[in-house]
């Protein structure tokens, strides 16, 4: 795993939320739909990245986001964590 790995992981994410339909009535709204595809690209994606790299980099991504667009996150997303099979 590299850092461009992870910024790779960042465009993704950025893609995935210009692709989704609809455009965002809001920051929040925005920021909501950041949130979400982070779950999903967490979801679909922690193991191929060492344990806890990856959840961070999205968190410090959602954070970015967060001062960006100033919004205050809902309080779920204080912890993503999704882990992998046990």
């Amino acid at each position: 795993m590299t850092i461009r790995s992870l910024a790779e992981v960042g465009a993704r994410l950025e893609e995935a939320v210009a692709l989704l339909p609809g455009s965002p009535s809001s920051p929040q709204d925005l920021y909501d739909r950041y949130e979400e595809m982070a779950i999903a690209i967490l979801d679909a994606e922690f193991d191929e990245h060492p344990p806890g790299v990856l959840e961070a980099y999205l968190m410090a991504y959602l954070r970015m986001k967060e001062l960006e667009l100033r919004v205050t996150p809902s309080p779920s997303s204080e912890s993503i964590s999704i882990t992998g099979p046990g």
